[in-house]
């Protein structure tokens, strides 16, 4: 008779998948609260500690760490010498093994919970058996995944047996299974042990596929997208027409999603139009409608397939004037009912509610080199200070459009040069080797969408290394700029805005975004 150990924590599923097993003829051994749940549904289980002789002990820490268990578990079938061993101490062929672990990443999250109900929900013989029915996956079958109950009861009822493919399909589960378990365990610690900033000697990273997507960054790249486990990420999140989100509709929709954040606790309305992971327009206004007006006006050629966000919900006049330009993504933290009907009318364009992403911040951020991994805390400072160092200060009004001007200059890649007005980008640039050229650039688009620079405010994510981006801005009538200082020339640039009047001001942060 064959012989499955059943051993989970997540019993959803498991009454039916054992009630079938029995019925194929198999032997359930169990233990503990499983055990419990089967014979409560009138399942015949033979329990661990019946079967080894041993009872469980410790609180229940020890229960499956027993020769019998992993001998019948391990030995390799059709070897004499491990065939003469189990018969020799008694010990029963267990052929299929399922086993889900103690919810270590639920524990560690619960308010209020404590160090040590946190150390009892690590698992240490649930991975043993896992592991265990992996290693051995030529003989033995071993379940993670309560969704696969279903189709490896079918084929055991239809072939009695399980593949070679299906037992090598389930041990690559297992020992993913595994490994994260492991990975969110010392992932906890560090944390725990370093602080949060901390980095670890060994950097483990656990994600989890949430789609395969159609190519990569091109066509002929491969792509798909991971998340951490438990958490949402955008291909979680209702999606209204259009085909499915590609690779580069993700990293622009991320993009403008999080800079449309920036603005969450603003009264006004915020809207962002990105396009090839770089903001082309952006505004703050009183109404959603005026702001997209304003925000598609910055750029009206780059917003062209552009990615579009909202600070918040999206309503039904922005909807309309949408509906005039093609566009790839509209993201917004909700909508109404009307604003999604029109929209609807534009078969190809993708509407995201991230109602459930609102607020939500990064953690880290990682590049990949050759053969390694950049990793960093993700930039969620905004400014350290706001000093003014010239001789003339920025009015109010100045001051609004240099904050704003500021969130935005944190998402353009560097060299990065916002023109603002108004509350509203008439210029950006970012992407160039050298700053003055961003800023003269800055200042053609301004001028190619109609723009009058003068009395704009210029952000710039670092520092001016020479006062000719100062120089430049004078021509632009630029009357203030916002940067973050700390040039061995800073008194140059600060003496060439006191001789042509402009206000400027040191954040002391920068934001390079590469």
């Amino acid at each position: 008779m064959p012989a499955a150990l059943i051993s989970v924590f997540d019993k959803i599923g498991v009454v039916h998948f054992a009630k079938g097993l029995h019925e194929l003829g198999f032997e359930i051994i169990s233990s503990g609260g499983t055990a419990r749940t089967l014979k409560e549904n009138k399942i015949p289980v033979t329990e661990v500690g019946e079967y080894t002789g041993f009872p469980e002990m410790l609180d229940g820490r020890v229960k499956t760490l027993h020769p019998k268990i992993h001998g019948g578990i391990l030995y390799k079938r059709g070897v004499k010498e491990h065939e003469d061993k189990v018969r020799e101490h008694n010990i029963k062929s267990i052929d299929l093994v399922v086993v889900n672990l103690y919810p270590f990443e639920q524990t560690v999250v619960k308010k209020g919970v404590s160090f040590e109900e946190i150390i009892e929900n690590i698992d240490i013989g649930g991975p043993s058996l896992v592991r265990g029915a992996a290693k051995n996956f030529e003989h033995v079958g071993v379940i993670v995944d309560p969704g696969d109950y279903e189709s490896v009861l079918q084929e055991l009822k239809e072939k009695h047996k399980l593949s070679h493919h299906t037992r090598s399909q389930l041990m690559r589960k297992a020992f993913e299974h595994t490994a994260a378990y492991d990975a969110a365990i010392a992932s906890f610690f560090a944390k725990h042990e370093g602080g949060a900033g901390a980095f670890p000697q060994k950097l483990i990273l656990s994600l989890e596929k949430a789609s395969e997507l159609r190519y990569g960054e091109n066509s002929h790249q491969k792509g798909a997208l991971y998340r951490k486990h438990g958490e949402q990420t955008f291909s979680d999140l209702l999606v209204h027409g259009g085909k499915e989100l590609s690779f580069n509709n993700i990293l622009d929709t991320d993009s403008a999603f999080a800079l449309s954040q920036e603005f969450a606790s603003e009264k006004m309305h915020a809207c962002v139009i990105v396009k090839h992971n770089n903001p082309c327009g952006v505004a703050l206004a009183e109404t959603q409608e005026e702001a997209w007006e304003k925000a598609f006006s910055g750029d009206t050629i780059s917003a062209f397939g552009g990615i579009v966000a909202f600070n918040k919900p999206l309503e039904q006049a922005t909807a309309k004037k949408m509906n005039e330009v093609f566009l790839e993504v509209a993201i917004a933290p909700g909508f109404n009912e009307s604003a999604l009907e029109t929209l609807k009318e534009k078969k190809n364009l993708r509407v995201i509610n991230a109602q459930a992403l609102a607020g939500k911040q990064k953690d880290f951020d990682g590049k990949t080199v050759l053969n390694g991994l950049l990793w960093q805390d993700y930039d969620n400072v905004l400014l350290e200070s706001f000093e003014s160092v010239t001789k003339r200060k920025p009015a109010e009004s100045e001051k609004r459009d240099l904050n704003f001007a500021w969130v935005v200059c944190k998402y353009v890649k560097s060299n990065a040069i916002v023109l603002a007005k108004g509350l509203q980008t008439i210029g950006l640039c970012g992407g160039q080797t050298n700053r003055v050229d961003c800023v003269k650039i800055s200042g053609e688009r301004a001028q190619k969408f109609g723009f009058d620079t003068k009395g704009s405010v210029m952000a710039s994510d670092a520092f001016f290394p020479f006062k000719d981006s100062v120089e430049k801005a004078v021509e632009l009538g630029v009357t203030a700029i916002i940067q973050p200082g700390g040039s061995l020339r800073d008194a140059e640039s600060v003496a060439e805005c006191d001789a042509n009047g402009i206000a400027m001001v040191y954040t002391k942060t920068r934001h390079f975004r590469h």
